[in-house]
């Protein structure tokens, strides 16, 4: 029967609930592995209990792995750092430049049996630095599908001066069972030269002081490969509470330990990321908040004539944190005395898009200030957009009004028209022609005129404020804010206004970013 694994089966999520069921599981063998661990540990005289009792050590290992592994399958990516292991023996840092030859960490494929070492080290038989010690034809390296082609035992015997080794242990360093087995004082001529000290003490520990071995050495297979083993063993004492002998169970951890650091590379990496990302947003959302007006009420504007402007803005922004835009919003007195009203939105998110926002916003307040109109003004936007060196869209809306003859002149740039709110009604402005900004070469904007009224209302606003989740169309957002006219019309100011606006759009989570300013003609 196939697996339901199968390449026209994909595999899917698994369903809530489904990893802690594992992992209840998992705990669940693991104390009745540990029950026959106990067992066993109850017969130490006993060679064949020792095994069993080393297996179940083994075992309780790869559970303890396997859970903390479905523990970060339920939690998600875990924190930049997580506690250490408690069978993970930490590996010394690399030698200075120029100092003895390091290996490197086990990175081959699982067949390859290890990683290549192109030197030797001190302390093996017939090598110099640059070599590989020839010896005689080994065995091949043991497959690393099952536990027990990956563990070997061994008894190192000191009254009779005998070593004992298993199969598995002559597969697992690549050595050929005629050279027979390796006695403890040859074992660190193929540790490398790193870890030998780590493997000293623990032995030195074991037969001197009886505490019981649980450590990791790496070893140079005569095949130039690099093997990672678990070490775990005791003393056996004889009628006189003498070392008699050691014994031991290795095992290959090498696939493991690589498994371990690929999940802690892409762990790292995953946090780098996060972090980049973090930074850069916080970037963005200071840049933006040092361009955009820091408003925290009305602005007036009461250069003369009968209807001065009451102006209210505010920033919206999207539903996902990192999306900081080139929306903007900005109202300015002119030298003139007309005030300037403009709101826009460029492509892109991040630091990149709010800092082409401020060049932008920063080019059209200085041609303002310097008299030019708003058709002009756009065309110029359009050719620095189309010059920049991050080529970007935008849409843009320019407003100039005279207080003293109470006159709106205005040019757009594929942006959405002003809303007009007089006596409990709206409608949107008939729109100028004029395209997006950067999107061709030497454009011409139109300009139209519009005469405002003391109490009109205008709503200027980014088509993110308008767009409802998932939808192209804004029309059935501009006709939710046509909706509020009754209750702008009546309010007392723009903040009031404003207020309304944000009642009704506020809280949506919306897609993208967004800009909004209530501008309100004064009696």
């Amino acid at each position: 029967m196939p697996s339901p694994l199968f390449a026209d089966h994909p595999a899917q999520p698994p369903a809530p609930g489904a990893v802690d069921a594992l992992i209840a599981q998992t705990s669940r063998l693991r104390g009745e592995v540990d029950a026959v661990r106990r067992d066993a540990a109850a017969h130490h005289d006993d060679p064949r209990r020792r095994w069993q009792r080393a297996l179940c050590e083994l075992a309780l290992h790869q559970l303890d792995d396997l859970k903390a592994q479905f523990g970060q399958l339920r939690d998600g990516a875990p924190a930049a750092t997580s506690p250490a292991r408690r069978d993970a023996v930490p590996l010394p840092e690399p030698y200075p430049p120029g100092s003895a030859p390091r290996a490197p960490s086990p990175d081959a494929p699982p067949e390859a049996g290890g990683t290549l070492y192109d030197g030797s080290f001190p302390g093996a038989p017939g090598a110099a630095y640059g070599e590989v010690p020839v010896r005689a034809p080994i065995p091949p390296p043991a497959r690393t599908g099952s536990l027990l082609a990956r563990v070997g035992s061994a008894e190192w015997n000191l009254l009779k001066d005998e070593a004992s080794w298993s199969e598995e242990l002559f597969r697992i360093f690549g050595r050929s069972g005629e050279l027979g087995p390796m006695s403890l004082d040859e074992m660190p001529t193929v540790v490398l030269p790193e870890d030998q000290p780590r493997l000293q003490a623990m032995v030195t520990e074991c037969l001197i002081d009886g505490k019981p071995i649980d450590g990791e050495f790496r070893i140079l297979r005569p095949d130039a490969r690099v093997r990672t083993l678990h070490m775990t063993g005791e003393p056996v004492l004889d009628a006189d509470g003498s070392t008699a002998s050691m014994w031991a169970v290795l095992r290959d951890v090498s696939e493991l330990r690589r498994s371990e650091r690929a999940v802690r590379e892409s762990r790292d990496g995953l946090e780098r990321s996060r972090q980049l990302q973090r930074t850069e947003h916080r970037v963005a959302v200071e840049l933006q908040e040092a361009v955009l007006p820091p408003w925290r009420g009305s602005l007036r504007f009461a250069h003369g004539g009968p209807a001065p402007l009451d102006v209210a803005g505010h920033y919206l922004p999207a539903a996902a944190p990192g999306l900081i835009g080139g929306d903007w919003y900005d109202a300015l007195t002119l030298p003139s005395g007309d005030a300037l009203l403009t709101v826009g939105d460029l492509t892109g998110h991040g630091v990149a898009a709010t800092s082409s926002m401020a060049m932008l916003l920063g080019a059209l307040r200085g041609m303002a200030v310097a008299g030019i109109r708003p058709g002009a003004l756009m065309g110029h936007l359009n050719q620095l957009l189309e010059t920049s060196v991050q080529p970007a869209l935008g849409s843009a809306l320019c407003c100039r009004y005279d207080p003293a003859t109470q006159l709106l002149s205005w040019s757009q740039a594929g942006h959405p028209a002003p809303l007009l709110l007089r006596d409990g009604t709206g409608r949107p402005l008939r729109r100028p022609e004029g395209v997006l900004l950067g999107a061709t070469s030497g454009a011409v904007y139109e300009e139209r005129e519009t005469r405002l009224r003391p109490g009109d209302v205008l709503v200027l606003h980014t088509d993110g404020l308008t767009r409802s989740p998932g939808a192209f169309d804004t029309d059935a957002g501009v006709e939710r804010l046509l909706a509020l006219a009754p209750r702008l019309s009546g309010a007392r100011d723009a903040q009031e206004c404003l207020r309304s606006v944000l009642e009704e759009f506020g809280e949506e989570a919306r897609e993208d970013d967004a800009c909004v300013m209530v501008v309100r003609v004064g009696p």
